[in-house]
């Protein structure tokens, strides 16, 4: 699905110059407790959206912003194709002038993600996937980093943004502090995956995002050589997304195995079980 790449840059393209004109001036409100959403992305997705539907109008649209289809992600589609989009990813960032932020693109095609395009508008970095293709970016093919061990390992995560005191989450972050060189929670669930195919970050793993934070960088990721389950080792289910993401699979079985500890340590805590 090479030929569809070109469109899904240029719409990315597009909605990071809209994300760049507003800039230090937009409003915003809640979504719900420290969950937001602005009119920037909201007039990103609809530039996108326009810039998918004049190319193909007979495509379905799946948007984080349009909580109509967000509500109907399971239903049943008229069209083979559906875009998955993520206006902005990495809201809270956005707002404090923190840059990094993205916007994600990506195509299924009858269920099955075969393209994806994660734009920077900050650092014009543009990171682009075809299933069987590669992943570049701005270009360039990507490779993931060739870490083994958890130790030498500089990992991300993300969390809900509302994570209640002793949670699994919690926990999970606390183990694989211990283990890894380096921890870091950037903000943007679908820019860490790039980072992982590029090799900034080895690994990577969120329970708490949805399909289309990270459609298109779970296609980047997996096309530069990563390796990518569920939380529990599975094959990732997209309709539940708790991903876990590396470099190579000696890394992957030694981050799955420390996340299942906290994730354990947690059922263990009494204040679980309240």
């Amino acid at each position: 699905m090479v030929e569809f790449l070109p469109l899904c840059e240029d719409a990315a393209r597009q909605a990071g110059d809209v994300l760049r004109a507003y800039a230090g001036r937009i409003r915003w409100r809640e979504k719900g407790r420290h969950d937001l959403v602005t009119e920037a992305d909201i007039a990103a997705q609809e530039r996108i959206f326009a810039v998918l539907r004049a190319a193909h109008p007979d495509h379905d649209l799946l948007g984080e912003e349009d909580l109509s289809a967000a509500k109907s992600a399971g239903a049943a589609s008229s069209s083979p194709f559906r875009w998955v989009v993520d206006p902005l990813d990495g809201t809270t960032n956005y707002v404090h002038g923190l840059p990094y932020y993205s916007v994600s693109i990506a195509l299924e095609h009858q269920g099955e993600i075969v393209c994806g395009v994660v734009y920077d508008p900050t650092a014009d970095e543009c990171f682009a996937a075809a299933r069987g293709a590669g992943a570049t970016l701005n270009g360039e093919k990507l490779q993931t980093s060739d870490c083994e061990s958890l130790e030498a390992a500089m990992i991300a995560a993300s969390f809900a943004a509302n994570v209640p005191r002793g949670s699994a989450e919690v926990t999970r972050f606390i183990e694989v502090l211990h283990r890894c060189q380096a921890l870091r929670r950037m903000g943007s669930a679908a820019l860490n995956l790039c980072y992982v195919g590029c090799g900034r970050f080895d690994g990577y793993w969120a329970t708490s995002v949805q399909r289309w934070d990270i459609a298109a960088g779970m296609l980047i990721a997996l096309e530069a050589g990563g390796v990518i389950t569920s939380l529990e080792g599975t094959p990732l289910d997209l309709a539940e997304p708790k991903i876990v993401a590396t470099a190579t699979p000696k890394l992957q079985a030694q981050l799955l195995k420390t996340l299942k500890t906290g994730t354990d340590l947690a059922k263990m805590d009494p204040a679980q079980e309240k």
